[in-house]
């Protein structure tokens, strides 16, 4: 990855912000990021938890972690640890074990059904999809997209990362601004 950028010594940093449907659980220096970064997961993070059934009396819970590189040190990338209390790696070995059982089920209704059942419930590959839907990364020239996790090899939304970038990521969700 190219050295980041720095950002300008005037850009605060600012903790990721807890919403209706959501509440940011990990202590406020885990997700402390620029304000673009903050605005752009607080919108992402709000549409995830309301599509997701979650409501004020009731909200999800997101875990972030502070990452050890460059541009997260100066505010333009965090990393999301659980969903709900779940980490990202259980998330991730529940769907495989639904997309085997799928696989070996002998008809084609019960596969369809597992599967999409899954979709509905679980909550580390709904995050995943919906910052990839609804997200705006940052994709410096000649790189991917800034969104890895445990699903980028399936799902995207770049495939075709290295290993490296996929080990390094199958226990959260990684997304620069």
């Amino acid at each position: 990855m190219p050295p980041p950028t720095p950002a300008p010594a005037d850009e605060p940093r600012l903790p990721v912000r807890s919403g209706t449907a959501y509440r940011v659980v990990s202590p406020p220096d885990h997700a402390r990021v620029s304000r673009p970064l903050a605005v752009e997961l607080e919108r992402v993070l709000e549409r995830f938890a309301n599509e997701a059934g979650a409501r004020p009396q009731q909200p999800l819970t997101i875990t972030f972690r502070p990452g050890i590189f460059g541009h997260h040190q100066v505010g333009r990338a965090a990393d999301i640890y659980a969903v709900n209390g779940r980490g990202l790696d259980a998330w991730k070995r529940r769907w495989d074990e639904v997309q085997h059982r799928a696989a070996r089920s002998p008809d084609p209704l019960s596969r369809r059904l597992l599967r999409e059942t899954e979709e509905k419930l679980n909550l580390g590959w709904r995050l995943y999809k919906a910052l990839q839907r609804y997200g705006r990364w940052a994709q410096p020239y000649g790189y991917p997209i800034q969104l890895f996790g445990p699903w980028t090899r399936t799902e995207g939304p770049w495939k075709y990362i290295s290993d490296f970038l996929l080990r390094a990521h199958q226990d959260h969700i990684h997304v620069a601004k």
